[in-house]
C-alpha cells in the first residue's frame, strides 16, 4: 500500500551534478524547501543526492506527517535530472482521509515545483 502522501517528481537543471549536489547537501536549504518537515540525513550519496528521514515540523499548518524524502541526481546531457521522492504518512497513526491525502500530495507537488524551478533558475542564470 502506498503512503497517503506520495510524490514522485523530476526537474532537469542545466548545471553540473557537483554544483546541484552542493546545493542539495546544504542544510540551510532544507527548511526552505520542506518547511512542513524536519529532516535528518539517513544517507548522503554525494554527487548522487541525499536521503532523509522526515518528521513533522511544528506550526507548519500541515498535518503531522512522517516518512522519507529523497533527492536523486542523475547526470543527463549537459546537466542533471533532479528526482524528488516524498513518502509520508500521518504521525502517531492518525489516518488521513483519501481526500486529505490527495490535497496534501497536490500541495507538496506544487510546492516542490516552485522550489525546484526556482533552483533551476538560480543555477542556470547566465548560461
Amino acid at each position: 500500500m502506498q503512503p497517503p502522501v506520495h510524490l514522485i517528481d523530476e526537474t532537469w537543471i542545466d548545471a553540473l551534478p557537483a554544483t546541484v549536489s552542493a546545493v542539495v547537501a546544504d542544510p540551510a536549504n532544507w527548511q526552505r524547501w520542506w518547511p512542513y518537515l524536519t529532516l535528518t540525513v539517513t544517507r548522503d550519496r554525494g554527487v548522487k543526492g541525499m536521503q532523509f528521514a522526515a518528521a513533522p515540523a511544528p506550526g507548519s499548518g500541515w498535518p503531522a506527517l512522517t516518512g522519507t524524502v529523497e533527492i536523486w541526481l542523475e547526470p543527463f546531457k549537459t546537466g542533471v535530472i533532479l528526482h524528488h521522492f516524498l513518502r509520508l504518512e500521518p504521525a502517531g497513526g492518525q489516518p488521513l482521509t483519501a481526500r486529505a491525502a490527495r490535497r496534501w500530495t497536490r500541495e507538496a507537488g506544487w510546492h516542490a515545483k516552485q522550489v525546484f524551478w526556482r533552483l533551476k533558475d538560480e543555477l542556470e542564470a547566465g548560461r
